[in-house]
Protein backbone atom coordinates (compact mmCIF):
# COMPACT_ATOMS: atom_id res chain seq x y z
CA UNK A 1 0.00 0.00 0.00
CA UNK A 2 1.37 3.45 -0.94
CA UNK A 3 1.98 5.94 1.44
CA UNK A 4 0.19 9.09 0.98
CA UNK A 5 2.03 11.92 0.91
CA UNK A 6 1.49 15.60 2.54
CA UNK A 7 2.43 18.89 1.30
CA UNK A 8 3.65 21.17 4.01
CA UNK A 9 4.61 24.34 2.46
CA UNK A 10 4.35 25.46 -1.24
CA UNK A 11 7.16 28.49 -1.64
CA UNK A 12 7.87 29.88 -5.19
CA UNK A 13 11.51 30.16 -5.69
CA UNK A 14 10.60 33.95 -6.58
CA UNK A 15 9.55 34.41 -3.37
CA UNK A 16 12.11 36.90 -1.10
CA UNK A 17 11.49 34.89 2.12
CA UNK A 18 11.92 31.55 0.38
CA UNK A 19 14.89 30.38 2.05
CA UNK A 20 13.37 30.78 5.66
CA UNK A 21 9.96 29.17 4.29
CA UNK A 22 11.37 25.88 3.24
CA UNK A 23 13.79 25.86 6.23
CA UNK A 24 10.92 26.59 8.49
CA UNK A 25 8.95 23.54 6.94
CA UNK A 26 11.51 21.26 7.42
CA UNK A 27 12.83 21.53 10.71
CA UNK A 28 8.66 20.75 11.49
CA UNK A 29 8.91 17.85 9.82
CA UNK A 30 12.74 16.93 10.96
CA UNK A 31 12.53 14.64 14.44
CA UNK A 32 13.54 15.83 17.73
CA UNK A 33 15.65 13.00 18.56
CA UNK A 34 19.13 13.34 18.81
CA UNK A 35 20.71 10.05 17.83
CA UNK A 36 18.09 9.74 14.59
CA UNK A 37 20.72 10.42 11.66
CA UNK A 38 19.72 12.46 8.85
CA UNK A 39 20.13 11.84 5.44
CA UNK A 40 19.64 13.83 2.24
CA UNK A 41 19.21 11.76 -1.05
CA UNK A 42 19.52 14.20 -4.03
CA UNK A 43 18.00 11.87 -7.56
CA UNK A 44 18.65 13.20 -10.74
CA UNK A 45 21.43 13.23 -13.24
CA UNK A 46 23.28 15.73 -15.24
CA UNK A 47 22.77 14.41 -18.28
CA UNK A 48 19.40 15.79 -18.50
CA UNK A 49 19.04 19.68 -17.85
CA UNK A 50 15.64 19.93 -16.15
CA UNK A 51 16.60 16.67 -14.27
CA UNK A 52 19.73 17.98 -12.90
CA UNK A 53 17.76 19.73 -9.70
CA UNK A 54 18.88 17.06 -7.38
CA UNK A 55 23.03 16.43 -8.36
CA UNK A 56 23.14 20.33 -8.93
CA UNK A 57 21.56 20.52 -5.07
CA UNK A 58 23.78 18.11 -3.43
CA UNK A 59 27.01 19.64 -5.19
CA UNK A 60 26.46 23.28 -3.39
CA UNK A 61 25.68 21.37 -0.03
CA UNK A 62 28.64 19.59 -0.39
CA UNK A 63 30.76 22.96 -1.32
CA UNK A 64 28.86 24.21 1.57
CA UNK A 65 29.87 21.49 4.32
CA UNK A 66 27.15 19.88 6.74
CA UNK A 67 27.15 20.02 10.22
CA UNK A 68 24.43 17.30 10.86
CA UNK A 69 23.24 16.39 7.52
CA UNK A 70 24.59 13.44 5.44
CA UNK A 71 24.10 14.08 1.55
CA UNK A 72 24.24 11.55 -1.94
CA UNK A 73 23.72 12.57 -4.79
CA UNK A 74 26.43 15.43 -6.59
CA UNK A 75 27.57 15.67 -9.99
CA UNK A 76 30.20 14.20 -9.68
CA UNK A 77 28.37 11.12 -8.18
CA UNK A 78 25.04 10.92 -8.98
CA UNK A 79 21.80 8.78 -7.58
CA UNK A 80 19.88 7.81 -10.33
CA UNK A 81 17.57 5.14 -11.71
CA UNK A 82 20.94 2.59 -12.23
CA UNK A 83 22.24 3.25 -8.42
CA UNK A 84 18.94 4.14 -6.35
CA UNK A 85 17.98 1.06 -4.89
CA UNK A 86 22.09 0.16 -4.01
CA UNK A 87 22.25 3.18 -2.10
CA UNK A 88 19.43 3.46 -0.22
CA UNK A 89 20.46 -0.54 0.87
CA UNK A 90 23.64 1.24 1.59
CA UNK A 91 22.19 4.60 3.69
CA UNK A 92 20.27 1.93 5.59
CA UNK A 93 23.17 -0.33 6.49
CA UNK A 94 25.21 2.63 7.20
CA UNK A 95 22.88 4.58 9.54
CA UNK A 96 20.60 3.17 12.38
CA UNK A 97 16.85 4.45 11.54
CA UNK A 98 17.73 7.37 9.37
CA UNK A 99 15.49 9.92 8.74
CA UNK A 100 15.41 10.09 5.07
CA UNK A 101 14.83 13.79 2.70
CA UNK A 102 14.38 12.75 -0.95
CA UNK A 103 14.88 15.40 -3.16
CA UNK A 104 14.21 15.71 -6.93
CA UNK A 105 12.85 17.51 -9.91
CA UNK A 106 9.51 17.54 -11.50
CA UNK A 107 6.85 18.48 -13.57
CA UNK A 108 3.49 20.04 -13.29
CA UNK A 109 1.08 22.97 -14.39
CA UNK A 110 2.81 25.96 -16.58
CA UNK A 111 1.42 28.03 -13.89
CA UNK A 112 3.29 26.58 -10.94
CA UNK A 113 6.55 26.12 -12.94
CA UNK A 114 9.79 27.20 -10.51
CA UNK A 115 7.47 26.28 -7.18
CA UNK A 116 9.41 24.28 -4.36
CA UNK A 117 7.29 21.82 -2.25
CA UNK A 118 8.24 20.26 1.15
CA UNK A 119 6.16 17.36 2.74
CA UNK A 120 5.66 14.76 4.40
CA UNK A 121 5.88 11.24 2.52
CA UNK A 122 8.52 9.62 0.07
CA UNK A 123 9.18 10.54 -3.21
CA UNK A 124 8.02 8.95 -6.14
CA UNK A 125 11.23 9.17 -8.42
CA UNK A 126 10.43 8.47 -12.03
CA UNK A 127 7.03 8.72 -11.90
CA UNK A 128 6.99 11.85 -14.05
CA UNK A 129 8.61 10.03 -17.14
CA UNK A 130 7.01 6.73 -16.29
CA UNK A 131 9.65 4.78 -14.41
CA UNK A 132 8.97 2.41 -11.81
CA UNK A 133 11.83 3.17 -9.40
CA UNK A 134 11.49 2.83 -5.12
CA UNK A 135 10.25 5.58 -3.31
CA UNK A 136 12.56 7.29 -1.21
CA UNK A 137 12.32 8.88 2.26
CA UNK A 138 10.50 10.39 4.89
CA UNK A 139 10.25 13.69 3.48
CA UNK A 140 10.55 15.41 0.15
CA UNK A 141 11.41 18.47 -1.68
CA UNK A 142 10.52 18.88 -4.95
CA UNK A 143 10.90 21.64 -7.72
CA UNK A 144 8.90 22.10 -10.61
CA UNK A 145 11.41 22.76 -13.53
CA UNK A 146 8.80 22.56 -16.22
CA UNK A 147 5.34 21.96 -17.81
CA UNK A 148 3.88 18.49 -17.81
CA UNK A 149 2.31 16.40 -20.52
CA UNK A 150 3.42 14.48 -23.56
CA UNK A 151 7.20 13.24 -24.19
CA UNK A 152 8.46 14.20 -20.15
CA UNK A 153 11.78 13.16 -21.01
CA UNK A 154 12.39 15.34 -23.95
CA UNK A 155 10.85 18.37 -21.63
CA UNK A 156 12.65 17.13 -19.26
CA UNK A 157 16.21 17.37 -21.89
CA UNK A 158 14.90 21.02 -23.25
CA UNK A 159 14.27 22.63 -19.53
CA UNK A 160 16.22 25.75 -19.47
CA UNK A 161 19.41 25.77 -17.19
CA UNK A 162 18.90 28.55 -15.77
CA UNK A 163 15.86 28.23 -13.77
CA UNK A 164 17.38 25.36 -12.91
CA UNK A 165 20.25 26.45 -11.18
CA UNK A 166 18.20 29.04 -9.18
CA UNK A 167 15.98 26.63 -7.70
CA UNK A 168 18.52 24.01 -6.96
CA UNK A 169 20.29 27.44 -5.02
CA UNK A 170 17.29 28.20 -2.73
CA UNK A 171 16.70 24.76 -1.77
CA UNK A 172 20.81 24.05 -1.05
CA UNK A 173 20.30 27.94 0.95
CA UNK A 174 17.38 26.50 2.96
CA UNK A 175 18.82 23.27 3.77
CA UNK A 176 22.44 24.60 5.04
CA UNK A 177 20.21 27.16 7.21
CA UNK A 178 18.19 24.30 8.53
CA UNK A 179 21.55 22.35 9.18
CA UNK A 180 22.92 25.36 10.90
CA UNK A 181 19.82 25.56 13.24
CA UNK A 182 18.74 22.13 13.64
CA UNK A 183 20.76 21.07 16.19
CA UNK A 184 19.99 23.73 18.19
CA UNK A 185 16.16 22.99 18.32
CA UNK A 186 16.85 19.47 19.72
CA UNK A 187 19.19 20.35 22.20
CA UNK A 188 15.89 23.27 23.44
CA UNK A 189 13.64 20.20 22.87
CA UNK A 190 15.71 17.53 25.23
CA UNK A 191 16.08 20.10 27.99
CA UNK A 192 12.21 20.63 27.75
CA UNK A 193 11.88 24.08 26.00
CA UNK A 194 10.01 24.74 23.17
CA UNK A 195 11.66 26.00 20.17
CA UNK A 196 10.20 29.46 18.83
CA UNK A 197 10.65 29.66 14.78
CA UNK A 198 11.60 33.13 13.76
CA UNK A 199 8.88 34.55 11.74
CA UNK A 200 8.40 35.03 7.92
CA UNK A 201 8.10 37.44 5.97
CA UNK A 202 4.64 37.23 4.26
Amino acid sequence: MEQQNIIDAIVHFEDQAAVHKISDALLDLLPSQKNQPVVIICIGTDRSTGDSLGPLIGSFLHEAGMNFFHVYGTLENPVHAMNLKDILAHVKKTYKNPFIIGIDACLGRIANIGEIKVGTGPIKPGAGVNKKLPEVGDAFITGIVNMAGHLEFVVLQNTRLNLVMKLAKKIAAALVETDRIYDKKRTFQSIGFNFVKRKSAK
